[in-house]
């Protein structure tokens, strides 16, 4: 009978080349715990602990945040969506710095030639670091004007392969905890509900870079048309994008169960005194 391996935290430590301080934050913060302890209550990190420090890891390197990659994993992710999004990150990492390396020479040849590299050059160095980002959705191009599209998608092309995480696992589960609270009585000045209306308008800010008439037109665009929203395909700012469930009650809601969860979220971003927060504050309102 083969024994299953065990790693005590400072063998994890310094096979995944974390600090032991880093393993013992994420032990109190729940994002990962060890499932057995040493007789003496020492942390004893299993097979199973090292498979989800994996996907945390590679999570973070797509530049999610903790909060984020928490939500994600408690929601559930596919492991073979993530390797693939790893090992095609990996991928464009080593195409990208390939051709940055060639044109990094072609500049050495000529600077050690003594002449002065072309323009051409340069800018062709300057590209080696760029992308373009995707199309926007049918319902968002009713919406938004074509410089807003562009401010989405830019700033979807920018996040990569995180954008995935942050808009189909994290956005729909931050909306599906808001509805339960709501069907559950839960009033919409609760610090739990306020919690979800906030980080949701930080993805908000996210993905539109603060502008306030992207962030205008994405709201529109979820209440006039939030069945397509929630299914439509291509950039979809928001929850439910893509083949991601809906938001709220969930994908294919109608789309007055939207607006009433809609409404109850803008509620939780009301101030206690019934002034609603002004720009600038956590609680401002840049999705809807």
């Amino acid at each position: 009978m083969t024994t299953a391996t065990t790693w005590k935290v400072g063998q994890l430590a310094e096979a995944s080349g974390l600090t032991v301080r880093t393993l013992h934050h994420w032990d109190t913060i729940g994002l990962l715990s060890p499932s057995r302890r040493t007789p003496g209550g020492h942390r004893e990190y299993t097979e199973d602990d090292a498979a989800r420090l994996y996907q945390v890891l590679a999570l973070r390197g797509l530049g999610l945040g903790l909060e984020t990659i928490a939500t994600c994993l408690d929601s559930g992710i596919d492991p073979l969506r993530l390797v693939r999004d790893h090992l095609a990150g990996v991928e464009e990492s080593l195409s990208a710095l390939e051709a940055l390396r060639g044109r990094l020479r072609r500049l050495e040849e000529s600077l050690s030639a003594g002449t002065a590299p072309e323009a051409r050059d340069l800018l062709a160095a300057l590209k080696a670091l760029g992308r373009t980002g995707p199309t926007a959705d049918r319902a968002l191009r009713r919406h938004l004007d074509a410089d807003q599209l562009q401010v989405l998608a830019a700033r979807g092309a920018a996040l990569g392969p995180a954008a995935h995480y942050l808009l189909e696992v994290e956005w729909p589960e931050l909306y599906r905890r808001a509805a339960r609270l709501r069907e559950a009585g839960v009033p919409p000045t609760d610090r739990r509900v306020r919690r979800l209306a906030a980080r949701m308008d930080e993805l908000g800010v996210l993905f539109s870079g603060g502008d306030a008439g992207v962030s205008a037109g994405v709201r529109a665009a979820w209440r006039a048309e939030p069945e397509e929203m929630a299914g439509g395909g291509g950039s979809g700012f928001g929850p439910g994008a893509g083949s991601s469930p809906g938001p709220g009650p969930g994908s294919g809601s109608a789309p007055d169960a939207w607006r009433e969860l809609a409404d109850y979220l803008d509620r939780a971003r009301t101030e206690p005194d019934g002034l609603p927060h002004t720009p600038g504050t956590p609680h401002t309102k840049d999705h809807p």
